[in-house]
Formats: structure tokens, sequence, C-alpha cells
């Protein structure tokens, strides 16, 4: 059987509070990799770490790809994460994670 690979990306979707399946899973990855860590009152570990935003480029990848794999096996471990590139933009210093991940045997 073959396994399929998806891609999230980071663009900004309303939130479907009925959403199941594939489309819960992708909801569930947006929010986490979106979600500044300390910004959850009940779960101030959640999220990603924002001292990587000042970083060089090379650091804060790094940094932020441990936090996505880390936090991903954490609140979205339906999932296995195969790979995490940047979208940059150099004029506005942004970093765009895109996530590659293949959901697990027998979840959905």
């Amino acid at each position: 059987m073959r396994r399929i690979e998806h891609e999230l990306t980071v663009r900004e979707k309303e939130i479907d509070f009925g959403a199941t399946g594939l489309a819960e899973i992708e909801q569930n990855l947006r929010t986490i990799v979106t979600t500044l860590q300390g910004s959850v009152p009940l779960d101030r570990r959640f999220g990603m770490d924002p001292t990587a935003i000042d970083a060089p480029r090379p650091v804060a990848e790094a940094k932020l790809t441990a936090r996505i794999l880390q936090a991903v096996r954490a609140y979205e471990p339906r999932v296995i994460v195969s790979s995490v590139t940047y979208q940059a933009d150099d004029l506005t210093g942004q970093l765009q994670p895109i996530v590659r991940y293949r959901v697990k045997d027998g979840v959905i």
C-alpha cells in the first residue's frame, strides 16, 4: 500500500468546528504551526517558540523545524512529519513553513 504524503502551508483558513478526518488533522497542524508558544492560557508550551523570530535565517529554520517536529508529536500524534521546508520573503523577513506529512496507518 502506498502512503500518501500531504503538504500543509500556513495560509489563513476559517476554523471549521465540525471538521473530521484529513480536514481536522490539517486544521490541527495549522493551529500548532501558527500559534505562538505562551499564548494559550492553559497550555503555555503549545505552539511555536517566539525566540526564533529574531535569529539569523538558518538558526530560525533549525529552531522552528525542531519545535514543529516536537509539537506535532505531542499534539497531533496521528501524523508523521516527513519534512519541513520554508518559503522565505527576504524583504519582510518572514518564513512560512511548509510541512509535508503522512497520516499514520489506520487513523482515517
